[in-house]
């Protein structure tokens, strides 16, 4: 299939959590505007999370979506707890898509949210791991001189607290309130080299993250919703949109058309965060 064409022709793209769900939605959508893909995902499981993470399987089929748009994807398994397993993965794939890269999208992310021994994990993930992203591609980005675009994927947990006993949950809101902080920073900081961040903070989202058994139950433990349904916009007053109603958003971010937006924590929650 011929390349895609369209507003990101000629750009590169890094992208972590890319197996499945989210990430997976941001690389097929980018590809489809144009750009190629470099995609990570950890591809294995951690043990305090208690629903299935993505496989190596699911991170294949991320790549055969990806080369139907008719774009260039480099997969890779790393893990964003390790800078240097990151930074390998980013560099070879830079390497073979031609030495530039224009856009990273930070989405790896895990919500333990019943977990009581979470803690460490939620944070080494959803915050540490969101440093490790920036900081390995920033470099390659400052370096070619192109300026570009970062997002960093929070929810709208790091807007609103989130009243849980579990470490899990706490963690997790700790962590996406701390993204927001990374974001304010890497903006002051990389904007006057005409690198762009922004943040965004989904809503409920339907991805296995969230759509499984175990969140459901911790969900209706929360809310009082009838065990075993999604139905957080009744429960949890707040709508439940595809991933690729984020992915529109992303795109947007990191295109020409929001190239004067920058230090922004942009909700996508049908007005979740203004209910609160």
């Amino acid at each position: 299939m011929a390349a895609a064409s369209g507003p990101l022709t000629g750009k590169v793209a890094f992208i972590t959590g890319a197996a499945r769900g989210q990430g997976r939605a941001h690389a097929v959508r980018l590809a489809s505007d144009g750009a190629d893909v470099i995609a990570v995902d950890l591809c294995d499981q951690i043990a305090s999370v208690p629903y299935p993470m993505a496989t190596a399987d699911d991170l294949a089929a991320t790549v055969k979506l990806v080369e139907d748009t008719g774009a260039r994807i480099v997969a890779t398994q790393a893990d964003v707890r390790d800078r240097d397993s990151l930074k390998t993965a980013l560099r070879a794939g830079v390497e073979e898509l031609g030495g530039r890269l224009d856009i990273v999208v930070a989405n790896a992310g895990i919500a333990p949210m019943a977990g009581e021994n979470a803690w460490h994990d939620v944070i080494d993930v959803n915050l540490t791991g969101v440093h490790h992203t920036v900081d390995v591609a920033m470099r390659p980005m400052l370096k070619a001189g192109n300026g570009g675009a970062i997002v960093l994927i929070s929810s709208v947990m790091g807007l609103v607290g989130l009243g849980s006993p579990f470490a899990g949950s706490i963690g997790y809101s700790a962590a996406k309130h701390g993204v927001v902080g990374l974001m304010r920073s890497y903006a002051n900081l990389l904007t006057p080299q005409g690198i762009r961040v922004n943040s965004v903070h989904p809503a409920g989202v339907r991805t296995p993250m969230i759509d499984n058994e175990f969140t459901r139950k911790w969900l209706s433990e929360m809310t009082g919703a009838e065990e075993g349904s999604l139905n957080m916009a009744s429960a949890a007053n707040m709508e439940t949109v595809e991933p690729e109603v984020i992915a529109d958003a992303v795109a947007w971010l990191v295109s020409d058309s929001g190239r004067h937006i920058s230090g922004v924590a942009l909700p996508v929650d049908d007005g979740y965060v203004n209910k609160r």
